[in-house]
């Protein structure tokens, strides 16, 4: 009979966990603006400058950056959110006057009706991937210990996708999409192949800032020298239109094992 109370209580407790999670819910749904959301639609500028920002049309946003992601948005209460987790505070806003807290939290202040707006072009049916690096092939002969070697570098791009999230001058988190690299290594002794392998970012976890790694690209590897130890090669990921990169060396023994080690960031 105890048992039974107890297993009544979790099961009460449990509906009203599972009642007040739909009312919150539900309470979301209910504070999303249609009449916001109506006035925002329309092309959007910067005040001072004039330059097109976004143009914001049934439930995206488009930015004039063939690159840029088409984002979801949605208003509730006094807040603009865009996309999965970009949010900013609306300071003021009219049918033609926008004023939001960026998140480098300065005010962005947006008017609407910009004359110049007809000459932008939003209609981008997909985004344009960017690809940062064509084939690159690179051969090096080492010799060691009386032995000759060839060393065969590609840079291959693929079709991987590598998303990249960025803030803008605007103060507005835009999404840009990239395509990865494969490198492909093959060393050998005469006619003999000691190594051969595709290296991949993936391969990196261990070394690197998770975040980092996925919003990353395999960017170059690069022959650095030969000692006991076998060959070292450097790899850099990076992140697609900035300097920061890792490092990482990459040393190949001459029975073709590998190791590997994180130079800097």
């Amino acid at each position: 009979m105890k048992r039974y109370k107890i297993t009544l209580l979790l099961l009460l407790a449990l509906m009203v966990l599972w009642g007040c999670g739909s009312r919150s819910s539900n309470a979301d749904d209910r504070k999303e603006s249609r009449e916001a959301k109506q006035l925002l639609q329309g092309v959007w500028s910067d005040e001072d400058t004039e330059t097109v920002v976004f143009k914001m049309q049934g439930d995206s946003v488009y930015y004039p950056d063939s690159t840029a992601i088409t984002s979801y948005f949605r208003v509730l209460d006094d807040t603009l959110y865009i996309g999965t987790s970009a949010r900013y505070a609306i300071v003021k806003h009219t049918e033609h006057l926008l004023w939001f807290k960026g998140l480098t939290g300065e005010i962005v202040k947006l008017v609407k009706d910009n004359p110049n707006a007809e000459e932008v072009d939003f209609e981008h049916d997909k985004p344009e991937i960017l690809s940062l690096t064509e084939v690159l092939k690179r051969d090096t002969v080492v010799s060691y210990d009386g032995n000759r070697y060839h060393l065969y570098i590609a840079v291959n791009p693929t079709r991987y996708k590598v998303v990249r999230t960025t803030t803008n001058d605007d103060g507005l988190e835009v999404e840009n999409e990239y395509y990865d690299n494969i490198i492909h290594l093959s060393i050998f002794r005469g006619s003999d192949q000691i190594f051969s392998s595709d290296f991949k970012k993936q391969q990196y976890q261990q070394k690197v800032d998770a975040r980092f790694l996925t919003q990353s690209i395999l960017n170059n590897m690069e022959y650095d020298h030969v000692d006991a130890q076998g060959f070292h090669l450097n790899v850099s990921l990076c992140a697609p239109d900035e300097a920061s990169c890792y490092l990482i060396e990459n040393i190949i023994s001459f029975d073709g094992k590998l190791s590997t080690k994180l130079l800097e960031y």
